[in-house]
């Protein structure tokens, strides 16, 4: 049986490994101003996304290309040249939102498999038969299309690879084609530097034209400014009914400007939630721990599952970001022996240990610290908080750059964690 293909975002080349490592099959990710995360995509360099193409390879994985901006007149022979390049790194597709860059792909590069992007809006067959037929062989179809729809379009066509987003942030506008941004800021969405401008508190008013009067709306409390602020996608509960349809080739997770935790996250618990669902298990409660530990704007299981005018739990109104119930503390260095604190940290400070599945962990207790296992987690305390050049820190906070000597040797880029507080930032208003 084919299982279906996880695929993680990689908004860097330490997110890129991170994801792989954490269990994710493929990752995509981009370089240039061609790809709809400008921010994101400027942290590759041709040089480091070629290393993340041959770490992927290496482990029987795979990483996607984003050529998916909307590309100017002024772009094309720009955007030529970067089409040839990345070719050259051998990645095993591209991502195109338009079908002149489909057309212009599958010119230069007539071996490359073509993924057209969520940004083309597919949403039914006649579509979907439109963009196979020049040459796409998978479709990312748009947000708001049901698993009906989906299988519909299976039915038809069943060469065609279809993925679909099971988790990240919905765009308030129809998958992504929004002008908000652009309007207020001149940052333009579509060509990849969105300023998230619905994710903003605005003030409500009335205007009299004719006597120039002007009246602020004020609002109940509890109704909220977040007017345009969408809630963020998980359908880590509905795993088995996207599986069971047997019209998904590939789950999504969007993010490639998230955090390495949440690269990390993300990848395990959907990682877990595909391996148990082929073993005949579901556990929602221990997919959901992972996930719910992760900053959001509140979850919702959007459209796929259930048709837009179905939902009315979609928008955060009263916040725009909540901590999750756990904040990262450190994180492990590439070699396993130290780790950077990402959180005031104390010696015997108790820290839930994060490591992709299926990591061997030494259960030790020493001068350094201990591991140890508890409710089926396994958790790690430091006696002391001994610096790598030896000196011994009374405490540690973010921002302090001395790896911190481990008890044992950690898998690379292992995550500590703790329970969130409120003090630690930003929750929901109650």
């Amino acid at each position: 049986m084919q299982k279906v293909e996880l695929l993680s975002p990689a908004g860097t080349l330490e997110k890129l490994k991170i994801a792989l490592d954490f269990g994710a099959d493929a990752v995509y990710g981009g370089v240039s101003h061609f790809s709809l995360r400008i921010r994101s995509g400027k942290e590759f360099s041709m040089e480091e996304f070629k290393e993340g193409i041959e770490y992927a390879h290496e482990r029987g994985k795979k990483v996607y290309a984003t050529i998916n901006g909307f590309p100017f007149n002024s772009q094309l022979n720009l955007l030529k040249k970067h089409i040839v390049a990345m070719a050259a790194l051998q990645p095993d597709a591209f991502i195109v939102a338009t079908p002149g860059v489909l057309k212009l792909c599958h010119e230069l590069a007539p071996d490359m498999p073509l993924h057209l992007s969520t940004q083309a809006n597919v949403m039914n067959v006649l579509d979907a038969q439109v963009y196979y037929e020049m040459g796409a062989t998978r479709i990312i179809t748009a947000r708001e299309i049901s698993l009906k729809d989906l299988k519909e379009i299976k039915k038809e066509l069943p060469d065609l690879e279809l993925e679909v987003f099971v988790h990240g942030s919905m765009c308030f506008a129809y998958s992504g084609r929004c002008l908000i941004s652009t309007l207020q800021s001149g940052r333009v969405p579509n060509r990849g530097s969105c300023a998230n401008d619905c994710r903003f508190p605005y003030e409500m008013y009335a205007a009299n034209p004719e006597t120039g009067t002007l009246f602020k709306l004020e609002e109940d409390e509890g109704v909220g400014t977040y007017i345009m602020n969408s809630k963020d996608l998980n359908l880590a509960s509905h795993l088995k009914e996207i599986l069971d349809s047997g019209a998904v080739d590939s789950v999504k997770i969007e993010g490639r400007t998230k955090t390495a935790y949440y690269a990390a996250t993300t990848a395990k618990a959907y990682r877990m939630a595909i391996d148990d669902y082929y073993n005949g298990i579901e556990d929602i409660d221990k997919y959901q721990y992972e996930l719910q530990s992760l900053q959001n704007r509140g979850y919702t299981d959007a459209y796929l599952v259930s048709r837009p005018f179905e939902k009315h739990d979609t928008q955060s109104l009263d916040f725009t970001m909540q901590l999750g119930t756990h904040q990262v503390s450190g994180v492990v260095n590439e070699e396993g022996t130290h780790f950077l604190c990402k959180y005031k940290t104390l010696p015997n400070d108790e820290m839930e240990v994060v490591s992709p599945l299926g990591s061997k962990l030494e259960f030790v207790d020493n001068e350094t610290g201990c591991t140890y296992e508890r409710d089926g987690k396994i958790f790690m305390r430091l006696y002391q908080l001994k610096a790598q050049n030896g000196k011994i820190w009374e405490e540690v906070h973010s921002g302090n750059t001395n790896p911190i000597q481990l008890p044992t040797r950690f898998p690379s880029y292992t995550f500590f964690r703790i329970p969130a507080h409120e003090e630690m930032g930003t929750y929901p208003k109650s």
